[in-house]
């Protein structure tokens, strides 16, 4: 009752989920940084303090309290996020108490680019662009999705080879039908 619906749950029954993932741990290292340095200067203040002022040192003390549940409450929305990419669609979950769902069909996909900075090569993380076709969508730009390869060539079969796949089986269809014409026309003469 009180947990994140499981993306699953939206699928439809003819969908088939091809990549299921969160976004790559290194998306949380500001907030890693933010939280220990707020938490170090809390700490040298409160030594800075006399010790006898009891107010500002339990004022203090709450301040980090409150740091450290922000940073968990950050920890445990990246954790319930998820990226879903089914044959069909593009799906992303967010959010602990208010669930957000955002989708884009495959079909609206022109475009797919996967930026890698030197850090993500080093730490196996990547930055995928979802454009289509004059709009920008609410899965445009997505960061830090992990094993960047192995999305990419998922998604690029699953967007551009079908497509392909479609216009090979059409050109065959169109030159089976050309030769049967032929065919036709040398018998009729």
């Amino acid at each position: 009752m009180f947990h994140p619906k499981d993306p699953d749950e939206y699928l439809l029954d003819s969908e088939r989920r091809v990549i299921r993932v969160r976004r790559h741990w290194a998306c949380l290292v500001w907030d890693l940084f933010e939280a220990v340095g707020l938490l170090v200067g809390l700490v040298m203040v409160s030594y800075l303090l006399p010790q006898e002022n009891a107010v500002f040192q339990n004022i203090l003390w709450y301040a980090g309290l409150v740091v450290l549940v922000r940073f968990t409450y950050q920890i445990l929305d990246w954790y319930v996020e998820r990226i879903v990419v089914t044959d069909k669609r593009f799906l992303m979950t967010t959010g602990i108490f208010t669930t957000n769902v955002a989708m884009m069909p495959i079909t609206k996909v022109t475009d797919l680019t996967f930026a890698r900075t030197l850090l993500g090569r080093v730490l196996g993380y990547g930055t995928l662009v979802v454009e289509s076709a004059g709009q920008i969508q609410a899965l445009n730009r997505i960061e830090y999705v992990p094993n960047p390869d192995e999305v990419e060539d998922a998604i690029s079969h699953l967007v551009f080879g079908d497509k392909k796949n479609q216009q090979d089986r059409f050109s065959m269809l169109k030159a089976r039908r050309a030769a049967v014409g032929k065919r036709k026309a040398q018998k009729v003469s």
